[in-house]
């Protein structure tokens, strides 16, 4: 697979990323590097987001709802990233791409 096509499945769960992960790491280039960093903060926010929602859900569950609206934000900047992906662009994801670039500075 060529580092564009790597670049997309990354978005896709976390053994998506992992498959980008492996398979494009002798060859990665700038693109890869840059799109395993924002789908990464995206999986690392969701799994997050899933937490708080199962703690609030069993404290207050009129909350759980409200916040369970946040998956349809975490959709959109997903859909972003994929979009981003497929015309090689290097542009952030709103809100959490500038933090993601800066926080998993391992996958340089």
């Amino acid at each position: 697979m060529d580092n564009k096509t790597l670049s997309i499945v990354s978005y896709f769960t976390l053994i998506g990323w992992l498959v980008s992960f492996f398979v494009g790491k002798e060859k990665a280039d700038d693109l890869l590097k840059y799109h395993l960093k924002q789908s990464f903060g995206l999986l690392v926010l969701t799994f997050s987001l899933g937490i708080i929602i199962n703690i609030v859900s069993r404290i207050v569950p009129t909350l759980a709802g409200i916040l369970s609206f946040l998956y349809l934000v975490l959709f959109v900047f997903w859909l972003i990233g994929v979009i981003n992906a497929a015309s090689a662009k290097q542009k952030p994801l709103p809100l959490i791409g500038a933090w993601a670039d800066k926080a998993f500075t391992f996958l340089n």
